[in-house]
């Protein structure tokens, strides 16, 4: 485990390999309940609270540090994820930009004075930590995703400790290193690596664990929440986002848009576009443009330069994405261009007409394919995409402010772009789902408000003794 600012001596590893070569690139202690109680009571115990100002400081030196080794952790995260070079340094960058907001939101936590109306007496509240935190994040960006879990709990004056993915360890491990050579209070943040079906339980069930914050499938996150019960829980389990492409989008436009944010991070994204809703009479040409676009994509070697997409976290992943797509096929749908397997690698793929109630669409498929669904109109365009389970962020491509605010309106989902697809994000918004998608918002300021608890203090007020 890491705890007291480095990694301690471990009997039991797990080896980590690089998910293009095969080859091993390190190792990780497999940890268990040992490691997990000293770990959590190490971080329950601690004595290390900094001033507003002092973890501000700390983010803001993170961030400088993280700007300065962008090569190093891009190489690292492609090496373990096999997410291309081109995404992994855009990665980085969006995690130094999560540390920066984080920086300066620690510097704006605030209470609120209460006047009661009878002049009797005055209420002040006091955002307080909420304690311990424990952030459990995936494989997929896995600098970013602990980013977003570790920079709102340190700004809030929590204890952190992580456990990342066991398939992606390693960053999260370079990142803690980073953290304490930022100044963070060694006491403050710890780390514990191994197998989920052994820690798991262990983490989100210890009574010293005030809160859990958890990124992964819905199945997990149902289980992680049952064995936390009673604790503040922030989950995102998921999406299966759609985008809208209407009768006067800019075709050329959506079909880049649409290309660009189905094959990200090989569609190993939450926020990735997994369905696409085109108007009938538009669907011919807009295909055309798609199919154009996402066969111009390079997968392959992801240490590559002109790489755009890398192989998926396993082989096992990459047979469930080439299963749905010959489901589809037979359900009905056209295959335009790419779905070829090699190994973990799967060439981006088009499909036309695809049916709605494949699984291809009707499940969060984790994997580089563009689905196409055409659509008479906004009614069945709604009904299909509030069809699902996933309720988390969706894009719609139209000129027309009305046709945009009556879809905004009837979609169910946690957040709606106009003229972006449902990927979009910002550190300055909140993000989250409904239905299946998830529990409470991230987003930096809003994540600090899920780890902060309000004390309230009253005193006598000025016209009265209370």
């Amino acid at each position: 485990m890491f705890v007291d600012g480095a990694l301690q001596p471990a009997r039991h590893h797990i080896t980590v390999y690089d998910r293009w070569t095969g080859e091993s690139i390190g190792s990780v202690p497999r940890d268990g309940a040992a490691e997990v109680s000293a770990a959590v009571s190490a971080l329950a115990a601690a004595r290390g609270a900094m001033t507003p100002q002092q973890r501000s400081a700390v983010l803001s030196r993170a961030a400088a540090l993280l700007e300065s080794r962008a090569e190093e952790f891009s190489a690292l995260i492609t090496a373990e994820s096999g997410v291309c070079r081109k995404e992994t340094l855009r990665e980085v960058s969006r995690a130094a930009g999560n540390l920066k907001v984080a920086a300066a939101e620690a510097e704006r936590i605030r209470g609120e004075s209460i006047p009661l109306p009878d002049g009797t007496r005055l209420a002040v509240t006091l955002p307080e930590p909420v304690g311990v935190v424990l952030g459990i994040t995936p494989f997929n960006r896995p600098l970013n995703q602990v980013v977003v879990k570790a920079a709102p709990a340190l700004a809030a004056g929590c204890p952190l400790l992580l456990k990342p993915s066991e398939k992606t360890p390693l960053t999260a491990l370079a990142f803690a290193e980073l953290l304490i050579e930022a100044g963070c209070a060694k006491d403050m943040l710890g780390v514990v690596t191994g197998e989920p079906g052994e820690l798991g339980p262990l983490l989100a069930s210890h009574p010293d664990v005030a809160m859990v914050t958890f990124t992964g499938s819905v199945a997990t996150g149902h289980s992680v929440a049952a064995l936390a019960a009673g604790k503040r829980q922030l989950l995102e389990l998921g999406g299966n986002d759609p985008l809208f492409v209407l009768p006067d989008a800019d075709l050329p436009h959506a079909a880049r848009l649409a290309a660009g944010g189905a094959c990200a991070t090989a569609g190993q994204s939450c926020r990735g576009i997994k369905r696409i809703f085109v108007w009938e009479e538009v669907a011919d040409e807009f295909t055309d443009l798609l199919s154009t676009e996402v066969a111009g994509k390079q997968a392959g070697d992801p240490r590559r330069s002109d790489t755009d997409l890398g192989p998926l976290i396993s082989e096992e992943a990459a047979l469930v994405v080439e299963r749905r797509i010959a489901d589809a096929v037979r359900d009905g749908a056209r295959l335009v261009t790419g779905g070829e397997r090699d190994g973990a690698l799967v060439h981006p793929a088009v499909l036309d007409r695809v049916p709605a109630d494949t699984e291809l669409v009707r499940e969060e498929t984790f994997g580089p394919v563009a689905p196409v669904i055409r659509v008479r109109g906004a009614d069945e365009a709604v009904r299909l995409s509030n069809s699902t389970a996933y309720g988390l962020q969706a894009g719609v491509l139209t000129r027309d402010s009305a046709r945009f605010w009556d879809l905004a309106a009837r979609l169910r989902v946690g957040a709606v772009n106009l003229g972006e697809g449902p990927h979009f994000d910002s550190p300055h918004i909140p993000f989250g789902g409904v239905k299946a998608s998830g529990i409470g918002r991230e987003g930096i300021r809003y994540a600090i408000a899920e780890m902060t608890v309000t004390k309230t203090v009253t005193l006598p007020g000025p016209y009265g003794t209370g």
